[in-house]
């Protein structure tokens, strides 16, 4: 089975995007990607079940709260940059019920970016 890992780049004040999306602060390359329009829960249970290396969820809050809710998120991946915007989007915005995950490992960068990985509880 394939797992689903959200990795984003976040302010140390928790925020995946500015106030009005702004993203000039995070710096990344996204490779191929799948659009999915409607049933996002449904096909992602489907591309679990797919052969083929693990999927991950880039920028993106909305989806990280959908999809939490659903229980299908495996592993969260944040880079914390050390920067704060005072203002923004986190990407658990409308997450219910509460979730609680399990630190798995973490890294110090040079730049003074910090790694945190966490898995769920479930």
């Amino acid at each position: 089975m394939r797992n689903l890992v959200v990795f984003n780049q976040v302010t140390l004040d928790g925020y995946f995007a500015g106030e009005h999306g702004d993203i000039s602060w995070a710096h990344r390359d996204i490779e191929s990607a799948t659009l999915v329009k409607h049933d996002v829960a449904g096909a992602i249970r489907q591309l679990k079940q797919a052969s083929g290396a693990h999927m991950a969820i880039t920028g993106s809050g909305s989806l990280v709260s959908q999809l939490a809710h659903e229980g299908l998120i495996d592993e969260y991946q944040l880079v914390v940059i050390p920067v704060v915007l005072g203002k923004g989007r986190t990407m658990f915005e409308g997450i219910s019920p509460r979730l609680t995950l399990k630190p798995t490992r973490t890294r110090t960068f040079d730049n003074g970016n910090v790694l945190l990985c966490y898995e769920p509880t479930r």
